[in-house]
């Protein structure tokens, strides 16, 4: 399906991005990886603007285009109560800074028909406590997304995908861990990285600017106390 295209997929060393990566090139493409860790195209990080401008020369002397970005790449979450301004500033530039930059880097030379895919979370409409530096960047790329969407309307599609309880080492669960999900279990990498190849493809050729939530419902569920066996325990007091 993606022969002869070239995806450039940020944070795919491991996990989500890991499998997005793997997939892409099953699908013929050639694929290459800004990631800290480990990997066999570019070691670096993503909140360093000369990193950025780096990774992207290389991209083009090896391929000349790029046909679909996938910023994928995680930022660090840390909460109210520790993180540092640098580090909730560090979790920005990993998270919306990087995903902005390569899209204007890569803005002339994206090939007829490209595509970006910011990955998201469904924290970017919901939290648990302690989480702000990775919501933030969370909802700043899910924000993002249609900004590009529009500015590039004609030449690139732009959407995000929001996942949300994806187990990266694709462990099967069982009882309420899998039942509180409407889904009925929790969701695996190839989730959300089918999703990215299907926005990528001719078969979404009209969808544009927009956030898919995969979350096996998650935030569909409305939540009472001591209703359908949910029940909070007060720690306020």
């Amino acid at each position: 399906m993606f022969e002869h295209k070239v995806t450039v997929v940020t944070g795919g060393a491991k996990g989500i991005g890991r499998a997005i990566a793997r997939e892409f090139q099953n699908e013929g493409a050639s694929v290459c990886v800004i990631d800290l860790l480990p990997n066999d195209y570019y070691v670096g990080d993503l909140a360093d603007q000369t990193v950025l401008e780096d990774f992207a020369a290389r991209v083009l002397a090896d391929y000349g285009h790029v046909d679909y970005l996938i910023n994928n790449a995680l930022p660090l979450m840390k909460g109210l109560n520790d993180c540092t301004y640098e580090e909730f500033n560090y979790a920005l530039r990993v998270g919306v800074t990087a995903p902005f930059y390569l899209a204007k880097l890569f803005a002339p030379h994206f090939a007829p028909g490209a595509v970006i895919v910011n990955i998201s979370s469904s924290r970017d409409r919901m939290s648990q406590p302690q989480t702000e530096s990775y919501t933030a960047a969370k909802g700043g790329i899910a924000a993002l997304t249609h900004a590009l969407a529009v500015s590039l309307a004609g030449r690139v599609r732009v959407n995000s995908i929001s996942p949300g309880w994806i187990d990266t080492d694709y462990t099967v669960y069982e009882g309420p861990d899998a039942a509180q999900q409407p889904a009925g279990r929790v969701g695996n990498p190839l989730d959300i990285a089918n999703m990215a190849l299907y926005l990528c493809s001719d078969k979404a050729g009209f969808l544009t600017g927009e956030n898919i939530c995969i979350d096996g419902g998650m935030t569909r569920q409305m939540i009472y106390h001591n209703d359908f066996g949910w029940t909070l325990e007060d720690k306020t007091t």
